[in-house]
């Protein structure tokens, strides 16, 4: 079984766009996507510099259209599209975004305008306190937790694996950085605050406002969710998971978990590829990866999918 995944932030790189321009098409979508994120995609995804590109108001829309872009390119000669051999989706954080586009719960203009208002008022709420992210890796599990619990941060991704990611202010990294649990290795994230915590609560109603008049579908595809790794069947449930995503961690261990439970033996992650791409090859061991960083990538992926193409089953009946 495929599973196909979408990368979350901070998997962006400075320039990453400038291949998908060389493909038909693609700048005529750039523009229009670009009216409906009031952003200038085309320069922030080619000529702007890292620290444009870190901003979460442009790293997010910028997230979104590298996953559609190379989800279209990767299907437009499959008139099924990824129903016909995808079994199941997902996306870390914003990822779920243009997952649930793929699976047929929003449009992809619906994706693009909801990214806009995610973030833009993460944004602002990350302005608030000055928060961030940082990655624990290794030690043990329990141990990380209870020592996260009394720095005050919060255990905002569970990426499995032995990596953690804690969030919380900056004197709360600080902190940890110099008090690491046993063990482990401490990373701070290039990221601009403390996502999936209670410092984003701000952004949950913003979220719910621009969700409102959103008229969602049931997804043709497994659709498995960030908050617990289920399968959710029921597209007005799965925008509703999306809103409050942002202020709630973000379980990825689980959804490899599903994953494995549903019998993946394939995992393509759209672009900017590589980070979950990773984070399969400790997790998933003997299932097969493709990255799709640039075009370049697409024949490999479409190899992949030709090797293990499986019709996904409903969604409800996946989910029993």
């Amino acid at each position: 079984m495929l599973v196909l995944v979408a990368p979350g932030q901070g998997a962006q790189t400075p320039g990453f766009l400038n291949p998908w321009l060389e493909l038909p098409g693609v700048a005529d979508r750039l523009g229009a996507w670009s009216e409906t994120a009031g952003l200038d995609l085309v320069h922030y995804g080619t000529a702007a510099d890292a620290e444009e590109i870190r901003d979460t108001a442009v790293a997010q829309p910028l997230l979104v259209t590298g996953a559609l872009l190379s989800a279209a390119a990767l299907f437009d000669d499959d008139p099924a599209g990824p129903a016909a051999s995808v079994g199941a989706v997902a996306g870390h954080s914003v990822g779920e975004l243009p997952a649930a586009a793929i699976a047929g719960v929003l449009t992809d203009l619906e994706t693009v305008a909801l990214v806009r208002q995610r973030a833009t008022a993460m944004a602002e709420a990350a302005a608030v306190t000055e928060t961030g992210m940082s990655a624990v890796l290794g030690g043990d599990p329990d141990e990380v937790a209870a020592h996260l619990a009394e720095l005050g941060l919060t255990a905002a991704n569970n990426n499995g694996g032995g990596q953690i990611v804690a969030a919380g202010t900056l004197e709360q990294l600080a902190a940890l950085a110099a008090d690491k649990p046993a063990k482990a290795r401490v990373v701070a994230l290039k990221v601009a605050g403390a996502f999936h915590t209670v410092h984003m609560a701000p952004a949950v109603d913003a979220m719910r406002t621009a969700a409102k008049g959103l008229n969602p579908a049931d997804p043709g595809i497994r659709f498995v969710s960030n908050a617990d790794g289920e399968v959710v069947a029921d597209g007005q449930e799965i925008v509703r998971r999306l809103v409050t995503q942002v202020s709630n961690p973000v379980r990825w261990d689980l959804c490899v978990e599903t994953f494995q439970r549903l019998g993946i033996t394939a995992l393509i992650e759209l672009c900017p590829g590589g980070t979950l791409a990773g984070l399969a090859k400790r997790n998933l061991p003997g299932v097969e990866r493709v990255a799709i960083k640039s075009p370049n990538d697409l024949d490999a992926a479409r190899e992949l999918i030709a090797a293990h193409r499986t019709a996904s089953a409903p969604p409800a009946e996946a989910a029993e």
